[in-house]
C-alpha cells in the first residue's frame, strides 16, 4: 500500500497522502465485499472488448486498444492488492474480447461480389428455407465457380423450385447477383455485417426454374422438420398455423405479415422466437413429468436420486428441441443456460443465479463473439439478468417470500409480483428495442402478463398433445383447441397493437446514450450493495436524456440515391418515389420516427415536382434550404441542369452529374454515394451529415468505393 501511495503522490502531488491511502483502502474493502460480482464484471469487460472492435474504425485503433490493455495489465500487476488484480483482469478480458472478434472476422473472411451481374450458377445447396407468405424459397448455395464467392444466397419463386430440392442437391440456375446489401441508413440494421459473419459473398434472385442436376441426400432430421411444418399448417388456418409452426420448429416465415407486425407492435414478438421461454417450458415439462412418473416406483425412489434422473431427461428434451428447431443461435444460447440450471439442480446448488447467466454469456462470446451486437443476444440476456437481479434485491425478496396469510392476500401478492417483474423487464428491454428497431410496444407489460401464461401453459401443451395423438389419428379435437387458443393470442396482439399510443417511436438513438443506459443497467444488476447499485441510475438518466433529445432528421437518403424522404414540420416524411416498396417505406418511417402511410413529395405544398425531378424548399435553422432531387433516367438539358444546380443548396441524384453541376452546399450523386453509403442530414445553421461509411469505417464489410 505504501508503494502505491508513493507512486500516486508523484503523479498527483496535490492530494494529501492520507486521502490517497484512504481511497485505496476504501476500494480494497469494497472489492472484497463485492468479490462474488467480480467474475461477472470480467465477462462484461470481455464483451466490452468485442464492442470496441465493432465500434472503433479500423485496425490502427484496434491495435491501440490492445497496447493500452497490455500496458494496464503490466502496470496493474506491478501493484499489490485486489485493486491491481481487478484492473489487470479487466484489461486482459478487454484484450481477449477484441482479439477474439478480430480473429473471428478473419476466419470467416470471404470474397464479395463488387457489382451486379447476371450469372449461370452451378452450386451445392447448403440450406433450403421456405417463405410461404412471400411465395419464395431462400437457398444458401456453395458455388463451384472460382469467379463467384464461395457461398451465396438466392431467393427463388416457389413455383420454380422442384419438390425434390433439398440440402446436398447440386443445382443449376440463372440469377441476378449483387454484393450483400450495406446498411441502408445510418443507425439502421447492418445487413452486410450479418452476411460477412455468415460467410455470404453475394445475394440475388433466381430468374427462371431451378434445375436439380444431382439430387441431394436430405438428412432425416431436415426432411422430418419440413414434413412437420407442412403437417402443422395443414391442421390450422394460415394465421394459427404460422404461429404453431414457429413454436414447434422455430420457422417464422409462414406467419402472415399483418400478424407478425401485430406481434412486434404489441411486444409479443419474442414468443415467436424459440428461446428461453420455450426451452424452459419443454425442459420443465420433461423434468416434472419424468420426476412424478419415476416417483411412482417405491424401489426407484429409495435406491436412486430421482432429481438427477429427471434432470437428465429434461436435458435430453431440451437438446432434442434445440436440434429440432435448427440449432439457431438464440435457441442454443437458451439451451446452454437451461442445462446449467439443471446442473445446479442436480448438484443441489442455486439453480438460477447471475453467475449462471454470466457463464452462458461467456460461452456464447467465446464461440460466436459477433452475437454481442445482435438484438437477440442483448434482449434475451437483458431480460433474464433483470429478472434474477430483481429477485436478489432484499426489499423484493421480502415482498415475494412465502408466509402464512390468507388466500386473498397471497393472490394479491402474486399478482403484484407478476406486475412488478413485467414492468421491470419491459423497462429493461425498452432501450434495446428503441436502439435496434426505433420502436417499442407500450402495452407490452399487460399483454405479456396474459400472453406468456397462455403460450406456456395452454398453447404449447395443446400443440404437443395434438402432435402425439396424431400418431394414432386422434389429434383433431386438440388441434381445434390449439387454434382457438392461438386465436386468443392473436386477438390480444392486434388489440394491443391497434390501441392508441401503442408504440413509442424514436429516430436513431446516439450510440453514447445507448451505451450509458447499458452501463447503468449492468451497474444496477451486478453489484450486491444497495447504495452502490443505485449509482447506476445516474448513467441511465444521462442516457435517457440523450436519447429523448435525439433530433428527428430532416432528410434521409439511401445509398443508391433512389429513395429520399424529406421531413415536414409536422414530422411527416414525404418520399421521392411513390412506388417505393414496403421495405423502403418501413425503413424511412423508422428512421424518421413516423408511423403511418408515407405521402409522396408530389402531394406536398413545399415541393414542386415533375416527371424528372422535385424541387423542395425546407425552412430549418433560421434559413431556407433548397433541395433538388432527380428521379428520372431521361437525358436532361445540360445548360438547364447546371442552372438548377447553381440555384440549389443540395442536389441529389442516383446517377452521375456533370462537374458543372455545383450546388451551394453539397452534391450527392452516384459517385459520391458510392463513397458515403446512405445519408442522414440535419439541416441547421451549420448542417450535420451522417453517413453509413462513417459508421462502418475500417471494417471488412464497410462501404468501399
Amino acid at each position: 500500500m505504501r508503494e502505491q501511495v508513493a507512486t500516486l503522490r508523484r503523479w498527483v502531488p496535490v492530494l494529501p497522502q492520507w486521502r490517497v491511502g484512504a481511497l485505496f483502502a476504501s476500494a480494497e474493502s469494497f472489492l472484497d465485499r463485492e468479490r462474488e460480482a467480480l467474475p461477472l464484471w470480467w465477462v462484461v469487460a470481455l464483451g466490452s472488448g468485442v464492442a470496441l472492435w465493432l465500434i472503433l474504425p479500423g485496425s490502427t485503433r484496434w491495435t491501440a486498444v490492445l497496447w493500452i490493455a497490455a500496458g494496464v495489465t503490466v502496470g496493474a500487476r506491478a501493484t499489490s492488492g485486489r485493486v491491481g488484480k481487478v484492473l489487470s483482469g479487466g484489461a486482459i478480458a478487454v484484450l481477449l474480447g477484441l482479439s477474439l472478434i478480430w480473429w473471428r472476422s478473419e476466419q470467416v473472411a470471404t470474397s464479395r461480389l463488387d457489382r451486379p451481374s447476371m450469372q449461370t450458377v452451378v452450386a451445392v445447396v447448403e440450406r433450403v428455407e421456405a417463405i410461404p407468405t412471400r411465395d419464395l424459397v431462400r437457398l444458401v448455395l456453395r458455388t463451384q465457380d472460382p469467379a463467384l464467392p464461395p457461398r451465396i444466397r438466392v431467393n427463388a419463386d416457389v413455383k420454380n423450385v422442384p419438390d425434390s430440392l433439398g440440402a446436398g442437391s447440386t443445382v443449376r440456375l440463372k440469377a441476378r447477383l449483387t454484393g450483400p446489401m450495406n446498411m441502408p441508413l445510418p443507425g439502421a440494421h447492418d445487413y452486410a455485417r450479418d452476411a460477412w459473419f455468415a460467410g455470404i459473398g453475394a445475394i440475388g434472385k433466381a430468374l427462371g426454374p431451378v434445375d436439380v442436376m444431382v439430387p441431394g441426400e436430405t438428412s432425416g432430421l431436415d426432411r422430418w422438420r419440413a414434413d412437420l411444418d407442412r403437417h402443422i399448417r395443414a391442421q390450422l388456418d394460415p394465421s394459427a398455423g404460422g404461429i404453431a409452426t414457429a413454436l414447434a420448429t422455430g420457422d417464422q416465415n409462414a406467419l402472415p405479415q399483418a400478424d407478425a407486425e401485430a406481434m412486434r407492435r404489441s411486444g409479443l414478438a419474442h414468443l415467436l422466437s424459440v428461446s428461453g421461454l420455450h426451452i424452459a417450458a419443454a425442459i420443465g415439462a420433461a423434468f416434472l413429468i419424468s420426476l412424478h412418473l419415476l416417483s411412482l416406483s417405491e424401489r426407484l425412489a429409495v435406491r436412486f436420486n430421482l432429481v438427477l434422473a429427471a434432470a437428465a431427461v429434461g436435458a435430453l428434451a431440451g437438446i432434442a428441441y434445440t436440434v429440432l428447431t435448427g440449432l439457431q443461435v438464440p435457441t442454443v444460447r437458451s439451451c446452454i443456460a437451461a442445462l446449467l440450471v439443471l446442473v445446479g439442480i442436480a448438484l443441489g446448488r442455486e439453480a438460477i443465479s447471475l453467475r449462471m447467466i454470466g457463464t452462458g454469456a461467456l460461452l456464447v462470446l467465446l464461440f460466436r463473439p459477433e452475437a454481442l451486437y445482435g438484438a437477440s443476444f442483448q434482449l434475451s440476456f437483458a431480460a433474464v439478468t433483470t429478472l434474477v437481479a430483481l429477485f436478489s434485491w432484499p426489499w423484493f425478496k421480502r415482498l415475494v417470500e412465502t408466509r402464512e396469510e390468507g388466500a386473498p392476500i397471497r393472490i394479491l401478492r402474486k399478482l403484484a409480483e407478476l406486475l412488478m417483474t413485467g414492468v421491470a423487464i419491459e423497462l429493461a428491454l425498452l432501450p434495446f428495442a428503441l436502439y435496434h428497431f426505433h420502436k417499442a410496444g407500450i402495452y407490452g407489460v399487460v399483454a405479456n402478463l396474459i400472453a406468456i401464461p397462455l403460450t406456456t401453459f395452454v398453447i404449447m401443451p395443446l400443440e404437443a398433445g395434438a402432435l402425439l395423438l396424431d400418431l394414432v389419428g386422434w389429434g383433431g379435437p386438440l388441434w381445434q383447441l390449439t387454434g382457438i387458443s392461438i386465436g386468443l393470442l392473436l386477438t390480444l396482439a392486434h388489440t394491443a397493437a391497434d390501441a392508441p399510443g401503442s408504440v413509442a417511436l424514436l429516430p436513431a438513438m446516439p450510440g453514447w446514450a445507448f451505451g450509458m443506459m447499458v452501463v447503468g443497467g449492468l451497474w444496477l444488476a451486478l453489484w450486491r450493495d444497495g447504495r452502490t447499485r443505485t449509482l447506476g441510475l445516474m448513467p441511465i438518466l444521462v442516457g435517457v436524456t440523450g436519447a429523448a433529445m435525439a433530433p428527428v432528421p430532416d432528410l434521409l437518403l439511401t445509398g443508391d440515391g433512389r429513395h429520399l424522404a424529406v421531413i415536414a414540420d409536422d414530422g411527416t416524411p414525404h418520399i421521392l418515389r411513390e412506388r417505393a416498396g414496403d421495405f423502403v417505406r418501413d425503413m424511412l418511417g423508422e428512421g424518421s420516427a413516423f408511423e403511418g402511410e408515407l405521402p409522396a413529395l408530389d402531394d406536398w405544398s413545399a415541393a414542386r415536382c415533375s416527371r424528372d425531378s422535385c424541387w423542395v424548399q425546407v425552412e430549418r435553422g433560421g434559413r431556407s434550404w433548397k433541395v433538388l432531387a432527380l428521379r428520372s433516367g431521361q437525358r436532361l438539358d445540360w445548360a438547364e441542369l447546371v442552372q438548377w444546380c447553381a440555384a440549389a443548396d443540395l442536389v441529389i441524384a442516383d446517377r452521375r452529374l456533370p462537374r458543372a453541376c455545383q450546388p451551394r452546399w453539397l452534391r450527392l450523386d452516384a459517385p459520391a454515394l458510392r463513397q458515403t453509403g446512405g445519408v442522414v442530414i440535419h439541416l441547421r445553421e451549420e448542417p450535420v451529415l451522417s453517413t453509413v461509411a462513417d459508421q462502418t469505417a475500417g471494417h471488412p464489410w464497410s462501404v468501399r468505393p
